[in-house]
C-alpha cells in the first residue's frame, strides 16, 4: 500500500557541477532523503544523460525521486556567463526526461541595477521562448522567490522575490507551466507572514525549498531592517522561526503535492563540518511535521 504521507516528500539539493555528485548522493541516501534536486550555478559542465544515469544507478531501488532540477544565474543579461546560464536552461529543459524531472527551477534574472519594471520586456522575450520549449517537453518552470540581496529598485539576479512582482510576471506571461519555487524564509526577510501567502499562491507553487529564517527582533527594534547589523539569519528547518507543521498543513489544505528539498549551506551554525548534521536534523524535523510513515499493518 502506498504511503499517503509521501504525497509530500522531504529531500535535499545537491551540487551537480561538483566532481562526483553521484558519490555524494551515495553517501547521504542512508540518512533517509526521499528526493534529490540536482542544481547548477551559472554554468553547466556535465553530460546530462550520463549524470542522470550515474544518479539513477546510485539511487537504484530506493524510493527516491528527482522531480526538480535547478539552474541558477541571470539568463536575462548578455555577458558570457549570463549566456551560459540561458544555454543551461535550454539544455536542462531538453534533458529533464533523463532524470524523470518535470520541473526546472531557478531565478528569472533581471537587468542589473535596474528597477523590476525595466526588466519586464526582456523577461517576457526570454521566458516566452523558454516556457514554450518547456511545455513542448512536458516541463514546468519554477522561479525561486529569493531576492539575492536585491530589492525593487535594483539587483543582480532575480525579479521573482516579491508578491507584487509575481502579479506583474504572471499577468505579462500567463503560461500554465510558469510558477514558483517557494520557500518561506525569503518572505520572512520582508516580514511577510508565509501562511496567508500559501492560501493565495499555492497553485503556483511547483516546488518548495526547505529553508528557514530566524528574525532578530531585538536588532530590528534597535537598528531597523537592512542596516549594519543583520536582522535575519537563514536557517535549516527546525532551527528557525517557521512552524513547518503549519506550513505543511496549509500546503495539504491547498491540495499541494510534491517535494520539499532542503537548501543547505546557509545556516550560520550548522555548516561546514556540521552541514550534514544540520541537514539530517532538518530532514527528520520536516518528516515529523509532515506526519510519520504510514504503517500498513500497525500493532
Amino acid at each position: 500500500m502506498s504511503d499517503p504521507a509521501k504525497d509530500i516528500r522531504i529531500g535535499t539539493m545537491i551540487k551537480a557541477n561538483d566532481d562526483d555528485p553521484a558519490g555524494y548522493v551515495r553517501d547521504i541516501l542512508p540518512h533517509g532523503f526521499e528526493s534529490i534536486e540536482p542544481f547548477f550555478w551559472q554554468v553547466m559542465n556535465k553530460d546530462l544523460p550520463r549524470l542522470a544515469g550515474e544518479l539513477k544507478e546510485v539511487i537504484g531501488d530506493a524510493d527516491v525521486t528527482m522531480s526538480t532540477l535547478g539552474m541558477f544565474g541571470n539568463p536575462l543579461e548578455q555577458t558570457e556567463i549570463d549566456a551560459e546560464t540561458l544555454k543551461g536552461w535550454q539544455t536542462l529543459i531538453d534533458n529533464a526526461h533523463h532524470f524523470g524531472a518535470t520541473t526546472i527551477a531557478g531565478f528569472t534574472g533581471r537587468l542589473r541595477d535596474q528597477p523590476i519594471e525595466a526588466s519586464l520586456p526582456r523577461y517576457k522575450a526570454v521566458w516566452s521562448d523558454l516556457a514554450k520549449r518547456a511545455a513542448d517537453n512536458g516541463v514546468r518552470i519554477a522561479f525561486e522567490n529569493c531576492a539575492m540581496d536585491g530589492n525593487w529598485a535594483r539587483g543582480d539576479w532575480n525579479i521573482a522575490h516579491n508578491p507584487d512582482a509575481w502579479e506583474l510576471m504572471f499577468d505579462l506571461l500567463p503560461a500554465d507551466n510558469i510558477g514558483l519555487e517557494w520557500e518561506p524564509c525569503h518572505q520572512m526577510v520582508y516580514l511577510i507572514d508565509p501562511l496567508p501567502q500559501i492560501r493565495k499562491w499555492a497553485p503556483k507553487f511547483f516546488h518548495v525549498h526547505g529553508k528557514d529564517a530566524t528574525i532578530r527582533w531585538d536588532v530590528i527594534r534597535e537598528h531597523g531592517v537592512f542596516g549594519k547589523e543583520p536582522c535575519v539569519f537563514m536557517r535549516t528547518p527546525g532551527f528557525g522561526d517557521t512552524n513547518w507543521t503549519d506550513v505543511i498543513s496549509e500546503l495539504r489544505l491547498a491540495g499541494w503535492t510534491g517535494s520539499i528539498d532542503i537548501e543547505g549551506w546557509h545556516d550560520p551554525v550548522y555548516r561546514d563540518a556540521l552541514e550534514m548534521t544540520g541537514q539530517v536534523a532538518g530532514l527528520n524535523y520536516l518528516k515529523s511535521c509532515r506526519g510519520g510513515d504510514y504503517l500498513e499493518n500497525p500493532g
